[in-house]
């Protein structure tokens, strides 16, 4: 079971975080293109500095914790789902934040 353990944190996180875009409509999900504008910029970085880090001996990934699915480059899956599971359920608190605060984001239409 250990090789679940990654890979089980992964969707605790979404589930922690997943409701907010079902109980406060935050609407991060509706807004798709924005949000693959944000996520995967930052995601490309940090998968490449990971890449990087690896291939310079800086550290390494112990395979018992993933479920075996390696990306090219050696990343491992759930590794790569990490860059993207993180700043989406980031980007749910603070949306579940200013939702709740009724703090404007700049991006709504004047009335």
């Amino acid at each position: 079971m250990r090789h679940l353990t990654y890979l089980a944190v992964l969707v605790f996180i979404l589930l922690a975080s997943g409701w907010l875009e079902l109980v406060l409509h935050v609407r991060v999900l509706a807004r798709w293109k924005r949000l693959l504008a944000t996520v995967l910029p930052v995601a490309a970085v940090f998968a490449a500095w990971d890449l990087y880090a690896v291939a310079q001996g800086h550290w390494w990934f112990d395979l018992d914790w993933f479920v075996g699915v390696v990306l090219p480059g050696g990343l491992p899956l759930e590794e790569a789902l990490f860059f993207l599971v993180v700043p989406l359920a980031a980007i749910l608190a603070l949306e579940a934040v200013r939702t709740v605060r009724g703090w404007p984001v700049g991006d709504e239409q004047d009335r």
